[in-house]
């Protein structure tokens, strides 16, 4: 809610007079049954909402019942998004208060059956929908977006949502859900957030034919076609919005954009650098809990995407960190695909991406499945990329263990059932010492180990909900002209210093995610100091600031929910006070005339 405007004035003699400002509140923010009595008069809205102001408390003992009654999840996703479309204070506030609750309901993993449901299920319009029959006019349409001041927007063609596959307009769900996360976890103002999907048409043939289905019935555009549209929209969107951050989201193939654009737009990609950002946070704790130096580690990733090779890459920069050269680095790294481990010499032509992991030390020999390589190289690392449930069997993890005390386990597909491995075959398997953390949540798990001690262990969640949303904001605040990798790398490293003593003394390799508005506030603030760093920063009074002034100046220019129906209370109040002011200094001049007059008579 930004602060109340006054649109035009009235002048009487010398004294100029607010007239009543329109309300400057987005439209989901008038119906509040917190407000008062004077604020629903000013909004209008009087009348229009059951006469008692509810405390907030209230509120929510009624929408936490409503969501219970629900029976099925996506029932619960449909629920809150009616909640945030109608009250989006009362939402945020929910969210933010349950948010190890409601997250996965938003997000991760309820989000993969909205977007394959999403032409059965949807019920109101969020987000911009821009096809390709639009080409050549994106400019005027992007103006249709009522929002005036948006700071950043989520982009996807939906065409690789999850490890669903191409779901084209389906895929909806996902910017909107993580733009409800940039808001919930970082404070970005609702109003300034624009969903955004492309309907550049979907190789998905059941959708072509489904009569629901609400994109364009077509095949996907080519990679050339698909790159003019994307020159137009961005271009379209820096003109509306010149200090705009445009975050890419679930492209099949996110390479070509990322490195076409990220040097002459404020962007970056979620896949590629918020992915491998995150994870490099929990490995850095894992490899040092681990007992190994960089050098002696060897990690075998299962899938060589965009996610697996970004993580790879963040990893490599760490090591090097270190003390080990590139080559040593990139050494520590098999890479297995569909096809098996990734080699120069497999015989087929390597995507471009692959090249720079591909192995040369094989001697001819190639290994075909996840298995062979794994007792092939022996990790002190798994990590799993690839959305095949279970990939990791019992054996692997078994083995694990018996080559190193501490194995570093990250099955981080998502949803839980394209997890490579469960936290519980983890912990049982390994005897209780596996390092792990998942990109799906888990439940914490009682286990007994092999010298009869039993204990309860505690899952990590290498979500990038602990770094995306603070990359957005501190690109925001520090006004950076582009998103550098120091900026992502710096996102990753606060966040392996981000745990707690409680939360290392529990084995957890990542901050506990209720934690997530203050581990914002400290990744917001190494953005911004590696924005100031890479000279890409456009507001330099904040260089001055040492970081406790600057942490605290984060968190004033967060939006708060709870504190936005205090502020339009108070709003409200200083209006009055200045219309009372100015009716008592209309009233004195004609006073004055009356006794003239009365004299005269």
């Amino acid at each position: 809610m930004g602060s109340i405007v006054f649109q035009e004035t009235r002048r009487h003699n010398s004294t100029v007079i607010p007239s009543v400002p329109e309300p400057s509140l987005p439209p989901n923010a008038y119906y509040d049954t917190a407000h008062g009595i004077a604020v629903r008069k000013y909004l209008r809205t009087y009348g229009l909402t059951p006469p008692r102001v509810e405390s907030y408390e209230v509120q929510k003992k009624r929408c936490l019942a409503q969501l219970a009654s629900k029976s099925t999840n996506i029932e619960k996703f449909l629920y809150l998004s009616t909640l945030r479309r109608n009250n989006v204070h009362l939402f945020y506030r929910l969210l933010i208060e349950n948010f190890r609750e409601i997250t996965p309901l938003v997000y991760t993993p309820v989000v993969g059956e909205a977007c394959q449901r999403w032409s059965e299920i949807y019920h109101q319009p969020e987000g911009m929908y821009l096809s390709y029959e639009d080409r050549g006019h994106l400019s005027a349409i992007v103006k249709h977006w009522p929002q005036t001041d948006v700071e950043i927007s989520v982009v996807t063609d939906g065409s690789r949502i999850l490890g669903l596959g191409d779901l084209g307009i389906n895929g909806m769900g996902i910017p909107i859900g993580k733009l409800a996360l940039y808001t919930g976890c970082a404070g970005i103002r609702p109003e300034a957030t624009l969903p955004l999907t492309l309907d550049l048409g979907t190789s998905n043939k059941a959708f072509r034919e489904d009569p629901l289905y609400m994109g364009s019935r077509r095949d996907k555009v080519t990679p050339q076609q698909e790159q003019e549209f994307l020159d137009e929209l961005m271009a379209a969107l820096k003109e509306r919005w010149p200090d705009i951050v445009v975050q890419f989201e679930d492209f099949k193939n996110p390479f070509p954009s990322l490195e076409r654009y990220q040097d002459t737009y404020t962007m970056f990609n979620d896949d590629i650098q918020g992915t491998g950002a995150v994870v490099l946070g929990g490995v850095k704790n894992a490899v040092e809990r681990s007992g190994i130096h960089p050098r002696d580690h060897r990690a075998v990733f299962l899938g060589a995407g965009s996610a697996g090779v970004g993580v790879a890459k963040q990893i490599v920069e760490y090591f090097m960190k270190q003390g080990l050269t590139e080559d040593e680095a990139r050494s520590c790294f098999w890479l297995v695909d569909t096809k098996g481990l990734v080699t120069s010499d497999r015989g087929d032509k390597l995507a471009e991406h692959k090249i720079y992991f591909s192995r040369t030390d094989n001697d001819g020999q190639q290994f075909k499945t996840l298995e062979e390589v794994v007792n092939h190289v022996k990790p002190t690392i798994l990590m799993g990329l690839s959305t095949i449930g279970g990939a990791f069997t019992p054996a692997m993890l078994t083995n694990m263990a018996k080559w190193h005390s501490h194995p570093i386990i990250f099955p981080l597909s998502n949803p839980i059932a394209n997890s490579e491995c469960t936290f519980e075959d983890a912990i049982r398997c390994t005897d209780g010492h596996a390092l792990f953390a998942s990109g799906s949540p888990f439940q914490p798990y009682a286990f007994a180990n092999s010298s009869g001690q039993t204990r309860t262990y505690y899952p990590g969640q290498g979500n990038n909900v602990y770094v995306f949303p603070s990359i957005g904001l501190g690109t925001i605040l520090s006004k950076s002209i582009k998103v550098t990798q120091g900026m992502i790398y710096a996102s990753g490293d606060a966040l392996s210093k981000a745990p707690t003593r409680d939360e290392v003394e529990r084995g957890l390799l990542y901050p506990d995610i209720s934690r997530i508005r203050d581990v914002s506030v400290i990744v917001t603030r190494c953005v911004i100091r590696a924005a100031q760093e890479d000279n890409v920063d456009r507001l330099p009074q904040l260089r001055n600031m040492d970081d406790a002034a600057l942490d605290s100046w984060i968190k004033s220019r967060m939006y708060d929910p709870y504190k936005e129906v205090q502020k339009l209370e108070a709003e409200v109040a200083e209006l009055a006070s200045a219309m009372r002011d100015n009716s008592r200094v209309l009233k004195t001049p004609e006073v004055k005339v009356e006794e003239k007059s009365a004299m005269k008579l």
